[in-house]
C-alpha cells in the first residue's frame, strides 16, 4: 500500500474539513472512512450544511494547502467555469471604506459556489487508494477500547447499527459537532467553551451581471466599518453567474427582494458593488443565513483526553464568517494534523491540541475577537492594547491603499499566508509611519 502505515482512520464529516482530513490521512493510513449523515447523491447544498449558498473564501493559504493535498484542484475548478485571479490584482479589497492599492501577490483565488468546491474536491477524495465515504450514515457514539482508548464509532445508517473500529477517529462534522457528548459518555469532560456574540445575518442571490461590470476583476470584498457595519462579498463564479452576498451585524438583518437588495448594497461603505448589482438580473431567489456568535472550544485547556480521538476544523472554532477564514482554518488544522501522523505512531491528543491553538486557533480567534469589538454594539472589554490595536491597523489601510508593498503584506495577512503580527514588523511600520506619521 504505498508505504503506508496499516491503519485505519475514520473521519466524521465529508464537508471541506473531512475531505481534507481524508486526503490528508490518506497518506498516512491504509484506509479511511469518511462518515457522513447528509445522502451525497446529489453535488448541491446540504442540509447539513445551511450555509452552503452563502459566498465562501478560501483564502491564499487555504488554496495552497489544497493544492498540495489535492494537487490540479484550481485546474478543475476553472474547467467548471470558476475564474481564476491573484489575490491582489484581481480580487478588489475595501477595507475601513479604502481600496487597497492594487498589487501581484502571486497567491491565487478561484471564487466558486460551495457545493461545486466540495463536490470537486470530493470526487478527488473519493479516488484516493484506500478511501471509502459512507452517506447518510452518523456517528452516535464512540467505542471504547483497552486504557480507555478510542477503537472506533457506532454508526446508525437508515437500514442499520454498526460499530465501525479504527485506530483514530477525526471529528471535523463542524459547529454543531457532538464531540463533547461523546466524551461524557466515555467519562469524560466536556470542553470549556467561550462564545462572542456578534449577530451577523447574511442573504445571499445569485444575479447575472453585464461582463464588464467587474472591470476585470473576480471579485469584490467590501468590508463593514464600525460607522456602517454592514458589508457584501461580490464574485464571478461558475456558470456566468454573479454570487451576492451581503451581510449586517448587530442583528441588522438584510431584505432579501431585489429592490431592497439593491438598496442595501447602496447603503455600503463603498458603491463598488452596488454599481454590479444596479445593472444585473436576479436568476435565484434570495436565502438567508444568520451566524449569532464566535464559538472556541477549549480543547487544549483538557487535562484529560482518550487516545484515539481528534477534533478540527469548526468543531474546535467557529467564527465571525465575514473573514472568510473558516475553510482556510481547518486546512491549516488538517496540514498539521498530517504533521503529527507523519512519524506512524500514535498521535499525542494533548500535544495536537497544544499544537492547533498556537499554531492555527489563537491567531484566528484573536484578530476576530479584537476586530469585531472595534464595533460599538459588541460586547467585551476594550483594554488600551484593544484600542491600540483598532488604531494600528485603521493606519495600516490607510497606508495600504497608498503604498503597494504595504497592500502586499495586508493582502497575506488576510489570507493567512503570515500571521498578523507580520504587520508590525519594522518594514510595515516604517512605511505606515511614511504615510501617517508615527504608530
Amino acid at each position: 500500500m504505498g508505504g503506508r502505515p496499516a491503519r485505519h482512520i475514520v473521519v466524521v464529516g465529508a464537508g471541506i474539513a473531512g475531505l481534507l482530513t481524508a486526503a490528508a490521512a490518506a497518506r498516512h493510513a491504509e484506509r479511511v472512512t469518511v462518515v457522513e449523515r447528509d445522502s451525497l447523491a446529489e453535488n448541491g447544498p446540504r442540509r447539513g450544511s445551511p450555509q452552503d449558498r452563502q459566498a465562501h473564501d478560501l483564502l491564499a493559504r487555504g488554496h495552497q494547502i489544497v493544492e498540495t493535498l489535492l494537487p490540479g484542484t484550481a485546474n478543475r475548478l476553472v474547467a467548471a467555469g470558476a475564474p481564476l485571479g491573484d489575490a491582489g490584482a484581481q480580487a478588489r479589497w475595501i477595507i475601513n471604506g479604502r481600496t487597497l492599492r492594487r498589487v501581484h501577490t502571486g497567491m491565487n483565488v478561484a471564487p466558486a459556489t460551495r457545493p461545486l468546491r466540495e463536490s470537486l474536491i470530493r470526487e478527488q477524495v473519493r479516488a484516493l487508494p484506500g478511501v471509502t465515504v459512507l452517506d447518510g450514515t452518523s456517528v452516535v457514539s464512540l467505542v471504547s477500547g483497552p486504557d480507555r482508548r478510542v477503537a472506533g464509532a457506532v454508526c446508525q445508517s437508515r437500514s442499520q447499527e454498526r460499530v465501525i473500529r479504527a485506530d483514530l477517529v477525526v471529528d471535523a462534522s463542524g459547529r454543531a459537532s457532538r464531540a463533547g457528548v461523546w466524551l461524557r459518555e466515555l467519562g469524560y469532560a466536556r470542553p470549556e467553551e467561550e462564545k462572542r456574540r456578534i449577530d451577523v445575518n447574511y442573504v445571499t442571490c445569485l444575479y447575472r451581471a453585464p461582463e464588464e461590470a467587474f472591470d476585470g476583476d473576480v471579485s469584490i470584498n467590501v468590508m463593514a466599518t464600525p460607522e456602517v457595519p454592514r458589508g457584501s462579498s461580490c464574485q464571478r463564479v461558475e456558470g456566468g453567474n454573479t454570487l451576492l452576498t451581503v451581510y449586517g451585524l448587530l442583528n441588522d438583518r438584510p431584505p432579501t427582494d431585489p429592490a431592497g437588495l439593491l438598496d442595501f448594497t447602496k447603503s455600503l461603505p463603498a458603491d463598488d458593488v452596488y454599481r454590479v448589482i444596479e445593472g444585473s438580473t436576479p436568476v435565484s431567489e434570495a436565502t438567508r443565513y444568520g451566524f449569532p456568535a464566535n464559538l472556541r472550544r477549549r480543547y487544549e485547556l483538557m487535562e484529560d483526553f482518550p487516545r484515539g480521538f481528534l477534533v478540527l476544523g469548526d468543531s474546535v472554532c467557529s467564527t465571525n464568517p465575514r473573514y472568510g477564514q473558516g475553510m482556510t482554518a481547518a486546512a491549516m488544522g488538517v496540514e498539521l494534523l498530517s504533521e503529527h501522523l507523519e512519524d506512524g505512531t500514535d498521535p499525542d491528543p494533548r500535544g495536537f491540541f497544544r499544537d492547533l491553538a498556537t499554531r492555527v486557533v489563537d491567531g484566528v480567534w484573536n484578530t476576530t475577537v479584537v476586530t469585531d469589538l472595534s464595533y460599538p454594539g459588541v460586547e467585551g472589554e476594550r483594554t488600551d492594547d484593544v484600542l491600540w490595536m483598532h488604531e494600528f491597523f485603521r493606519r495600516v489601510i490607510d497606508a495600504a491603499a497608498e503604498d503597494p508593498d504595504v497592500a502586499l503584506e495586508v493582502i497575506r495577512a488576510c489570507g493567512l499566508v503570515v500571521p498578523f503580527e507580520s504587520l508590525a514588523e519594522p518594514a510595515v511600520m516604517a512605511a505606515v509611519e511614511r504615510h501617517g506619521g508615527p504608530v
